[in-house]
Order: C-alpha cells, then sequence, then structure tokens
C-alpha cells in the first residue's frame, strides 16, 4: 500500500496548540498513522460529505479528507466531540 501525505488545512494547527499535551500526543500518534492507513478500524465516513471521515481519539475527534488520486490526507478541523460538530 502506498503511504499518504498528511497535509493541514489553514487553522488546524492553531486548533492543536489549543488541546491539552497528553491528549494532543495521542492526536498526534493517530494522525502519524493516517499517512499510512487513512482507513483505519474505527474511521467514519461523514454521511452528507464526498470525501470527508472522521477517528476518535479519546474525547477528540479529528475530521479530514482523503484523496486517493493524489495519495494526500488533509486534515480539516480537530477538536473536542462537543464542539467539533458545530
Amino acid at each position: 500500500m502506498a503511504s499518504y501525505q498528511v497535509e493541514y488545512a489553514k487553522g488546524v494547527e492553531k486548533d492543536f496548540r489549543k488541546i491539552p499535551a497528553k491528549a494532543a500526543k495521542r492526536i498526534a500518534a493517530a494522525i502519524d498513522k493516517l499517512g499510512t492507513n487513512p482507513r483505519p478500524a474505527g474511521s467514519v465516513k461523514l454521511v452528507g460529505f464526498e470525501l470527508e471521515y472522521r477517528i476518535r481519539v479519546g474525547d477528540y475527534r479529528v475530521i479530514y479528507q482523503i484523496h486517493d488520486s493524489v495519495l494526500v490526507v488533509l486534515l480539516i478541523e480537530i477538536g473536542h466531540r462537543k464542539d467539533i460538530y458545530r
């Protein structure tokens, strides 16, 4: 399986810095794994969107797009589950 390049949409890195260090470390590990497997066990395709998926990392969610034609995973949003879908 080819490896995907993980890219960040504008503002995602800023969101990531707001997350507590312990949770951020777990999220960073999950994001690193998306490069080798963009559809891990537990990933969910979001209803009503063509390319968007999400993974759960504790109380946090990572929303991303998979562009198979160019082997890119684009991170769209990272946040706490109570805020992410607003």
